[in-house]
């Protein structure tokens, strides 16, 4: 595919994708000032390159986005190399997000499985022990997962495209408007 072409597809998916998530974005908002507010915690999940986005979007909460604040408390399930090979070696790798949850997950807290295919089973099974344990679960993930996914959220956010980079370039975006909005709600405008 030649750079116009790949220009034009990350144009078209970020469009078709803001298009659709219009109405869920206030209502992700509105979760996480809730949950913040109450002093609950925000948790972060994904694999590969949505493990990167994981620790990144919990990076913006825990430090900043646009503001000078107080920390809020946000943690990426993807950090903690000991616990996530003893996990893998000891239970399996299914169980790396799903084994955090039950340790540190209370109700009130929310989790966002971040997968692009939506097939990740150590996401899936993180949003399972989620749900158990009485957490708000947030899907995140491409046009081909959301029947995969759509069942263990409580919200599905799904990016207009099969492709991973697009996918993640529209969590990306998404995230860092959430993050403003939600700093813009709980600490005033910039």
């Amino acid at each position: 595919m030649d750079l116009q072409a790949q220009l034009d597809e990350h144009v078209t998916a970020l469009e078709r994708t803001v298009e659709c998530a219009t109405t869920t974005i206030p209502e992700i908002v509105a979760l996480l000032c809730s949950c913040f507010r109450s002093g609950s915690k925000l948790f972060f999940c994904g694999n590969g390159g949505s493990a990167a986005d994981a620790q990144h979007f919990a990076a913006e909460f825990v430090n900043r986005l646009h503001r000078e604040r107080p920390a809020l408390p946000a943690l990426a399930l993807t950090t903690d190399t000991s616990v996530l090979t003893c996990i893998a070696n000891d239970a399996s790798y299914a169980q790396v997000f799903a084994r955090q949850i039950e340790a540190l997950g209370s109700e009130g807290d929310i989790l966002v499985g971040l997968s692009t295919s939506g097939g990740s089973a150590n996401v899936l099974a993180a949003l399972a022990a989620a749900r158990a344990a009485g957490m708000t679960t947030l899907g995140f993930t491409g046009e081909r997962g959301v029947e995969r996914m759509g069942e263990k959220c409580d919200i599905i956010v799904v990016a207009a495209s099969a492709d991973c980079a697009r996918i993640q370039e529209c969590h990306e975006f998404l995230w860092h408007v959430i993050a403003d909005q939600v700093e813009q709600e709980l600490f005033g405008a910039r």
